[in-house]
C-alpha cells in the first residue's frame, strides 16, 4: 500500500512537471512572437487610456446654430441659456435654410429657429413654439441633446408663469414644486471613464482569452508539430491545458498592469471590492472563453481563419453581453442566446467587484454559470481536439 502511495505521487509529480514544461514553452512562443506581443502591451496600456480618455456617450459640446427672428431681450436671454460644456454655440444664422443647410453638411448638431414676435407673446402670456431641428445621426447624443433643449424651455416656462402669477398677486407666490433629489450610487460623480476603461479591459481580456490559446495551437498545426507532442511522452491534455495557463497568466499580468497603473491613477477607477477575487475570476473567465478559441482552432487549418472565426464569435459577444448597451434593454431572443456568453456574467462580476465592492455572496450565480459554461466549452474542446487525431 505504501508503495501504491508513493507511486501514485510520483506520477502525479511526473505529470505536474510536465505541465509546467509545457507552460514554459508557451511563454517562450509568446515571448517570440513580436506582432503579437506588441499587440498584446498596447491593448492593455495606451489602448487603455485612449478608451477611457477619448471616448464619450455624454453629449458635451453639441454645436448649435440660432435663426433669431425677433432680435429681442427675451430671445437673446433665451440663447444665453444655452452653455457649455453641453453645447457649443456655433453662429447665429439670417435665415432659417441657412441652419437647415449646416444640419445637411453636418456642421451643426441643432438648430434652434426663434419666430417673430417672441418677445410680445412671452410678455403678453400668449403660446408661442419655438423651432428645434436635431441631426440624429449619432441618434443617441442627439436624443439627449434635445432632451437637454427642452429641460432649458421648460425652465423658461415656468419662470415666466411664475412671474406673471406674482404680478397678478402683486407680490411673492410661492408655488407647489416638485423637486428632484436623485442619489447616484457607486459612480456619484457620472464620471465616465470609469465606464469606458472597465468596458474595454472586458473586450481585451476576452479577446486575447479566445485568440492567444487559439493561435498557438493553430501555430503548432501549421508547423506540423502537433503530430511530435501526441507522440511525445505527454498527455493530450497536456498540450491544451499548457496553452490555457499559460495565455491565462499573460492575461492576468497584463489585466493587473491595466487596473493598477492606468486605470486606477489616471481616472480614478476604484477597487472597492477585493482585487484578488476579481483576478481569479478573470482566470476562470479566461479560462472558461480559452474553451471556444480551442474548440475554433480543431476545426481550422492556419491563423488566418481563426482570425475570421474570432470576428464571428467575438463581435456578437461585445455587442450583445451587456458592455456596449444594457442588456435588459435587448429582445428576449437575444438574452436567451448571450445566456451562453462567458461575458455576460464577467461583466456583472466586474462591476460588482470594482465598481460596488460586492462579493462571492452576491455573485454567487454568475460565477456558477461561469463555471458550468467553462467545463461544459473546455470538454467540447478536449474532445474535438481528440477526435481530430483518430
Amino acid at each position: 500500500m505504501r508503495d501504491n502511495g508513493w507511486g501514485t505521487i510520483g506520477a502525479a509529480r511526473v505529470w505536474v512537471f510536465r505541465l509546467l514544461v509545457m507552460t514554459k514553452k508557451e511563454l517562450l512562443q509568446l515571448r517570440r512572437d513580436g506582432p503579437l506581443l506588441l499587440f498584446l502591451i498596447y491593448s492593455f496600456s495606451l489602448s487603455v487610456y485612449i478608451s477611457g480618455a477619448g471616448i464619450t456617450m455624454q453629449v458635451k459640446s453639441a454645436s448649435l446654430v440660432v435663426h433669431d427672428g425677433d432680435r429681442s431681450e427675451s430671445s437673446r436671454e433665451l440663447i444665453r441659456r444655452f452653455r457649455e460644456p453641453t453645447f457649443r454655440f456655433e453662429e447665429e444664422v439670417p435665415e432659417p435654410k441657412v441652419g437647415l443647410e449646416r444640419l445637411d453638411q453636418g456642421a451643426a448638431m441643432l438648430f434652434l429657429n426663434i419666430p417673430p414676435r417672441f418677445h410680445e407673446a412671452v410678455r403678453g402670456g400668449e403660446p408661442i413654439a419655438l423651432q428645434l431641428q436635431v441631426d440624429t445621426t449619432n441618434a443617441a447624443q442627439a436624443l439627449s441633446a434635445a432632451s437637454h433643449v427642452a429641460r432649458i424651455v421648460g425652465g423658461v416656462s415656468t419662470e415666466l408663469a411664475a412671474s406673471r402669477l406674482a404680478a397678478t398677486a402683486g407680490g411673492r407666490v410661492d408655488l407647489p414644486v416638485v423637486e428632484s433629489a436623485p442619489r447616484v450610487w457607486y459612480n456619484p460623480n457620472q464620471d465616465e471613464t470609469w465606464f469606458q476603461s472597465i468596458a474595454h479591459i472586458l473586450r481585451m481580456i476576452t479577446l486575447f482569452a479566445f485568440l492567444l490559446p487559439a493561435a498557438a495551437l493553430v501555430r503548432e498545426k501549421e508547423h506540423g508539430t502537433v503530430e511530435q507532442l501526441l507522440v511525445a511522452p505527454i498527455a493530450p491534455l497536456h498540450i491544451m491545458l499548457s496553452k490555457v495557463l499559460a495565455m491565462t497568466l499573460v492575461i492576468l499580468v497584463s489585466t493587473t498592469f491595466a487596473v493598477t497603473v492606468i486605470m486606477k491613477p489616471l481616472f480614478g477607477v476604484p477597487i472597492k471590492g477585493s482585487l484578488t477575487l476579481f483576478l481569479i475570476l478573470t482566470a476562470l473567465h479566461s479560462v472558461t472563453t480559452a474553451g471556444l478559441g480551442l474548440f475554433a482552432a480543431t476545426v481550422t487549418k492556419n491563423q488566418a481563419q481563426i482570425g475570421m472565426i474570432s470576428l464571428l464569435v467575438i463581435s456578437p459577444m461585445f455587442l450583445l453581453s451587456g458592455i456596449t448597451t444594457p442588456y435588459e434593454a435587448m429582445p428576449s431572443w437575444v438574452q436567451s442566446i448571450m445566456a451562453v456568453s462567458p461575458l455576460r456574467y464577467f461583466a456583472d462580476i466586474t462591476y460588482g467587484i470594482l465598481l460596488k465592492g460586492v462579493g462571492l455572496d452576491v455573485l454567487w450565480d454568475s460565477v456558477l454559470a461561469m463555471v458550468l459554461l467553462g467545463g461544459f466549452v473546455f470538454g467540447l474542446g478536449l474532445w474535438r481536439f481528440y477526435k481530430q487525431f483518430e
